[in-house]
């Protein structure tokens, strides 16, 4: 008896090593144990953006250069003794009505270059200087000195608006003549002008009075530059005209009685 019990004792542990060593046997966890969860951390996943549309501007066109000299066919007399006068950059409500009482108290006119941006802001100082028998002249959208250099569309785009605001203000009111603002016209501008039914209005007495000068200075650089026809540019707009409306009595006092003064033509 004990033999046969020695004898199922080692069967027993034949039979259980073989069991172990069989290559697909597979450790199952304990019935009723729970899940073990991964204790390392998952890293975050980044989007990745999704291309963003770019949109450039397109380079604006290079200005073309000035002439070397000024082209022809520039109005700068008027072609008879009298002188004319010219006011630009306006209509300016605080110096535009004070130049229009001096000039109807010498009983003399004018021609106002005037800015199309100014027009369009203060329509009824357009009429008041139509209403007194001014003239108006187209002086550009808003006194672009580098209108001239600009693509041929833009001059025109320009000029049109301008005159747009001025007809706008005094309809019907003809605006004969184009000044180029700064006095640098082109070859393109003028043909614009005339495109447009527009003469080029330039000058031929600058007192300068746009640096604001003294009232006297004003007056002197006109006396001394003045001869028979002289177109003379002034300002009635573009900043403090304190000085040229003093100038005015007394400029406008010696061109009548040396010349006369005559409306443009």
């Amino acid at each position: 008896m004990q033999a046969r019990a020695a004898l199922a004792s080692v069967l027993a542990v034949v039979l259980a090593l073989s069991g172990c060593a069989q290559p697909d046997s597979t450790i199952h966890a304990a019935a009723g144990s729970p899940p073990v969860e991964s204790t390392t951390p998952t890293a975050p996943t980044t989007p990745t953006p999704s291309p963003t549309a770019t949109h450039t501007k397109p380079p604006k066109p290079p200005l073309r250069p000035l002439p070397p000299k000024l082209p022809a066919g520039l109005r700068r007399t008027t072609g008879v003794k009298p002188v004319a006068l010219t006011f630009d950059d306006g209509p300016s409500p605080a110096w535009t009505p004070k130049v229009l009482d001096q000039l109807r108290s010498a009983h003399v006119t004018a021609t106002f270059c005037v800015v199309g941006l100014e027009a369009q802001r203060h329509p009824e100082l357009i009429r008041r200087i139509v209403r007194e028998g001014h003239q108006l002249c187209n002086h550009s959208w808003r006194h672009d000195l580098d209108l001239a250099r600009r693509p041929v569309a833009d001059i025109k785009a320009d000029l049109v608006r301008t005159n747009k605001a001025i007809q706008a203000a005094s309809p019907g009111t003809p605006v004969s003549f184009y000044r180029q603002p700064g006095g640098r016209w082109t070859p393109e501008v003028l043909a614009v002008a005339k495109e447009l039914g527009m003469r080029p209005l330039h000058w031929a007495v600058d007192p300068q009075d746009w640096d604001k000068p003294t009232a006297a200075t004003i007056a002197k650089r006109v006396h001394n530059a003045a001869r028979p026809g002289s177109i003379v540019l002034l300002h009635d707009g573009g900043g403090n005209r304190a000085a040229t409306l003093a100038a005015c009595p007394h400029l406008i006092a010696d061109l009548k009685h040396r010349f006369g003064i005559v409306r443009l033509r």
